[in-house]
C-alpha cells in the first residue's frame, strides 16, 4: 500500500480544517465568529448599479472577471456582513476602515497594526500586489496579483458585496 496518497489527503484536509479554525483573541479565549446576517446578496441589476456608482476604474470594472480572481483570496477570507474570520478577516466594509483594526477580533500582526493605512482603494491595489512589499513583516503570505486590471476587477469586486458606499 502506498502512504503519499493518503499522507497528501490528510494534509488536505488538516489544511481546510485550519481554514476554518475560529480565532482566538488577546485574552486566550476561543471566539466564534456570528452567523452572517439575513442581507441577501446583490442582484445582478443590483451589482451593475452599484459598480457604475464606484470611483473611476473601478466603475467599468468586471465583476465577473474580479469574483473569478477574488477565488485565490476566498480560501482566508470571507466577504458578507457578519461573515467568519479565517486565516485572514472577514472583509466585510473594508473600504475605508484602518488596517489592522477590528474585524470581529482577528489578530493581526504588529506590523500592520502599526501601518496606520486606511484601506482606500488605491492601497488595496498596492495591497494586493504584493502586500509583504506595502507592509514588511505582514502575516498575509499572498504572493499578488500581477495583471493591474485583475486587480481592478477583484478591489471593484469586493467593494460591490462588502456594502461599499460611495462618498
Amino acid at each position: 500500500m502506498r502512504l503519499g496518497p493518503i499522507v497528501a489527503a490528510t494534509a488536505l484536509a488538516m489544511f481546510a480544517a485550519a481554514c476554518s479554525k475560529s480565532e482566538t483573541t488577546t485574552s486566550g479565549e476561543s471566539e466564534t465568529a456570528p452567523a452572517p446576517t439575513a442581507a441577501a446578496a446583490p442582484s445582478d441589476e443590483e451589482a451593475q448599479k452599484l459598480l457604475a456608482s464606484l470611483p473611476a476604474p473601478y466603475n467599468t470594472a468586471d465583476l465577473s472577471n474580479g469574483k473569478s480572481k477574488f477565488a485565490l483570496c476566498q480560501s482566508c477570507h470571507t466577504l458578507p456582513e457578519g461573515g467568519a474570520n479565517m486565516t485572514g478577516p472577514n472583509l466585510w466594509r473594508i473600504v475605508g476602515a484602518e488596517a489592522g483594526e477590528g474585524r470581529n477580533g482577528f489578530k493581526f500582526s504588529e506590523a500592520l497594526e502599526e501601518s496606520h493605512i486606511t484601506w482606500t482603494p488605491d492601497k488595496l491595489d498596492t495591497w494586493i500586489t504584493k502586500p509583504q512589499d506595502m507592509v514588511p513583516g505582514t502575516k498575509m503570505s499572498f504572493v499578488g496579483l500581477k495583471d493591474a486590471k485583475d486587480r481592478t476587477d477583484v478591489i471593484a469586486y469586493v467593494m460591490v458585496k462588502t456594502g461599499y458606499k460611495p462618498q
